[in-house]
């Protein structure tokens, strides 16, 4: 038997406390940068506070979401790129908040690795806390775990936590989706965080380097391109649902694609009816379906094919709610109709520009 070693640490285990309390030093000034009403305490504590009074509701309904980036984070690894997952984390999880009509307050969220590198976690949270900014959310805690043995050194994964509220009546989807609403989409900002597994088998197939140049777009680097943030839609979706209250149901599309979210908001006996010669898909899809061969059913029922948000609106109020998301910056593609239909689901019309 091989003699013990006396006065072992946590450190000789393979966890850093040291490196942990440096990376809470550099996210302090990140965490303060999410502030908003209702959340304006200091990191560090046992749990995170938020005073809905202070945030200005009435009658508020809660509600929350969590979520992951997926295998989108072995091309951030592997490209050693770490600074946009984060938003990422924030998007797939305040976007899920926005389609019920509820306002994300704040966040919270779950870093595990390998090897905790106090640069490598900062960049991260530096991109969490960009995407709180841009949703208006706070960022009020979070745990950073260092796992040898679970994880390999370079590996890390992460997961998020949002809560927000509306106000008692004003959740959607409504009740009075029927036949003639009209059906809009906001553009993505390419493939979200959604399809990657497949998105690797297709680089790795075919002999592909993220650190050349992008085979649909030679002003970025395959990693950078397949790497941008998940478009985050709170702020426009929020200002169209208080200014017009003609939207009566949103649908985050995110794993499943169109083909899977789209039915998700919709009541019994009503249908979508999509034209999909009414917008262009982005070169990356085009590039995925064609290189990986990828039928264009399958690339509606695994990526958002350009399309990352849909907002179902009465016809009389299309054109309003169209402009003022235009007007905070969105792409409104008109998408399609309403129909009446037996089950519930879409039926597609046209065909996907791959």
């Amino acid at each position: 038997m091989s003699e013990r070693k006396n006065g072992l640490s946590y450190a000789d285990a393979g966890v850093d406390i040291d490196a942990g309390n440096m990376l809470v030093e550099k996210i302090k000034p990140l965490v303060r940068s999410t502030r908003r009403p209702g959340a304006d305490s200091e990191i560090g504590g046992f749990g995170g506070l938020f005073d809905l009074k202070a945030a200005g509701f009435s009658d508020p309904i809660l509600v929350a979401a969590n979520d992951g980036v997926g295998t989108k984070l072995k091309v951030a690894i592997e490209a050693g790129k770490h600074d946009t997952v984060g938003i990422d984390l924030v998007a797939m999880c305040v976007n899920d908040l926005v389609v019920q009509g509820a306002e994300p307050l704040f966040f919270l969220d779950y870093f595990a690795t390998g090897k905790l590198d106090a640069e490598q976690g900062a960049a991260i949270v530096a991109g969490i806390a960009e995407g709180c900014r841009q949703a208006g959310c706070a960022l009020i805690g979070g745990e950073t775990a260092e796992m040898p043995g679970m994880y390999a050194q370079d590996d890390y994964d992460l997961a998020g936590f949002a809560v927000g509220a509306a106000e008692r009546g004003q959740l959607l989807p409504s009740d009075d989706i029927a036949e003639g609403d009209v059906i809009l989409g906001l553009t993505s900002s390419g493939l979200h965080s959604n399809g990657f597994s497949l998105v690797r088998k297709i680089v790795s197939a075919g002999g592909f380097d993220w650190q050349e140049k992008a085979p649909f777009d030679d002003s970025r680097s395959l990693a950078e391109a397949m790497l941008e943030p998940t478009r985050i839609y709170v702020k426009p979706l929020l200002q169209a649902i208080s200014a017009t209250h003609g939207v009566k149901a949103l649908a985050h599309i995110t794993g499943g694609g169109l083909t899977e979210n789209l039915p998700r908001v919709l009541p019994d006996a009503i249908a979508a009816e999509i034209d999909l010669d009414t917008f262009d898909v982005p070169p990356v899809f085009s590039w995925l379906a064609n290189d990986g061969g990828v039928v264009s059913s399958e690339m509606l029922r695994t990526f958002n094919c350009g399309v990352g948000m849909v907002v179902v609106v009465g016809e009389g109020q299309a054109a309003q709610v169209a402009a003022l998301l235009q007007e905070a910056g969105e792409e409104v593609i008109s998408l399609g109709r309403i129909i009446a239909q037996r089950e519930n689901g879409i039926i597609y019309r046209g065909k996907l520009a791959l």
